[in-house]
């Protein structure tokens, strides 16, 4: 999909079948067993008010629901079957809170085999384990329901010498889903190419808007502003506007800062659409043009992100990009008499940690760090081997280099620079595709842009339709 900037993308359309299909698919992998997955409890802000609700991803991944304290059941064997237990009707709450779709609408829009209202889960759910060998929960925020899932365990396994098969595994759901979800289909995609195109055109506006005596906020408000008049639900994580030092700090996100002209502004922000992520990283000059040092320090870290999307390829293990992007970082470091000793010196005394602490990049998908296993069941000399990247992964490739002031032994010139170049970056089976790509990254590109922008003094609100 091309790039649209100014495109209102409307909620996507709810198409039971496609949640159907991957339910088939879970059954197949699930056998004769068992597996649970809930939307937790809305989280509470304040006294009586609730923050807005997120679904759980794989619970939504396999029935579109997006309803809150709901646990959905798939019991494996020969009839495979889901059953949703919801809340149910209620017409007081409905007129204070939404409609619900209630234990009908479980059954007649998310093709629920059997439906029940959620307080009949403790009632019902041994029912559900008495044939199955394993199964499969993911341990997470509910301790209350943690506890109440491990109590069903122990009465099957209480039940199985009187009434035969019965649970004597618990098996997290991460294997199974995760490699379902480690590659996208058509509509997973369109949702993920929407997500990035919002997303482009926020960091361009930002990068258009910011001036110096600005407040990190504003440039957030910027940012924000694009995503919901676009049509995304909101920020796909809590973003990151850090100028100067604060672009060192990793997950900065208190946005309070002051940006002064001469520093550095890092961008770390991405737009949900549909429940799919974007995740863009930009660094950029407060004023018109970088300064020397950064200028070193950035065409180093975009050399890195270049070489690393180039070993984004199908059949690649996930760890080789991260090599690539680490060993130029490497050289480039020693090139500016930053690091000392060879190559493999370094990597293996890992001095490159003072000034790059994270890998290249993750997955992407429903999740941000999308809940994919990163390494296979295979081993080589004794270690696990990498998933290999095939077509429809979608990965960021995100080197950067940070130079937190006090540092000792770096130069003063570099001191509270901090850059990191992320983009979205789809497998494809002739190599890859930048989903990002829209937002420049190159250093007169850049420039230019901040010229202009403070040149002229046009806002962003007045700049031309792309």
């Amino acid at each position: 999909m091309s790039s649209h900037f100014g495109e209102v993308f409307p909620p996507p359309a709810f198409d039971p079948e496609r949640y159907a299909a991957r339910r088939r698919r879970v059954f197949k992998q699930l056998g004769d067993d068992v597996m649970i997955l809930y939307n937790p409890p809305e989280a509470h802000r304040t006294h009586d008010l609730y923050y807005r609700y997120r679904p759980d991803s794989d619970v939504y991944y396999l029935t579109g629901f997006e309803e809150p304290d709901a646990i959905l059941v798939l019991a494996g064997g020969p009839s495979p079957r889901l059953a949703m237990f919801v809340r149910p009707r209620d017409p007081e709450r409905e007129a204070w809170d939404g409609a619900r779709a209630g234990v009908e609408g479980a059954q007649a829009i998310y093709g629920a085999d059997e439906a029940f209202p959620i307080d009949a889960f403790d009632a019902r759910i041994g029912a559900y384990l008495e044939t199955a060998q394993t199964l499969y929960f993911k341990f997470g925020r509910d301790e209350h329901l943690n506890q109440r899932i491990i109590g069903a365990f122990r009465a099957a396994a209480r039940r199985r010498h009187r009434q035969g098969p019965a649970p004597s595994i618990i098996r997290d759901t991460l294997p199974l889903l995760g490699k379902l979800r480690l590659v996208k289909d058509a509509d997973e995609l369109q949702r993920m190419r929407c997500a990035a195109d919002i997303a482009a055109e926020a960091h361009l506006r930002a990068m258009e808007a910011t001036r110096p005596g600005w407040y990190e906020f504003q440039v957030e408000a910027e940012l924000e502003y694009v995503f919901r008049k676009r049509g995304a639900l909101g920020s796909s994580y809590t973003s990151i506007v850090g100028g100067g030092p604060n672009a060192t700090v990793l997950h900065y996100n208190a946005n309070n800062g002051l940006l002064r002209d001469g520093d550095l502004l890092l961008i770390d922000a991405g737009a949900e659409y549909g429940y799919y992520a974007s995740d863009i990283t930009r660094a950029f000059p407060i004023g018109k043009r970088f300064t020397p040092a950064q200028r070193d320090i950035y065409a180093l870290v975009l050399e890195a992100q270049k070489s690393a999307i180039e070993a984004v390829q199908p059949g690649a293990r996930f760890d080789e990009y991260h090599q690539v992007a680490l060993e130029t970082l490497i050289e480039g470091l020693r090139d500016l008499k930053l690091l000392s000793g060879s190559l493999d010196e370094i990597k293996e005394k890992k001095t490159y940690m003072r000034f790059y602490m994270h890998r290249a990049g993750h997955w992407l998908g429903s999740d941000v760090h999308d809940a994919c296993a990163y390494f296979t069941n295979e081993t080589e000399n004794g270690s696990f081997l990498y998933e290999k990247l095939r077509p429809g992964c979608v990965v960021t490739v995100e080197p950067g280099l940070y130079f937190a002031p006090g540092l000792k032994g770096v130069p003063k010139r570099y001191a509270g620079i901090g850059v990191r170049i992320e983009d979205d970056v789809l497998v494809t089976r002739a190599g890859n595709e930048i989903l990002t790509a829209a937002v420049p990254k190159a250093i007169d590109e850049i420039e230019a842009i901040r010229r202009a922008a403070l040149s002229n003094g046009v806002s962003a609100d007045e700049r031309p339709a792309v």
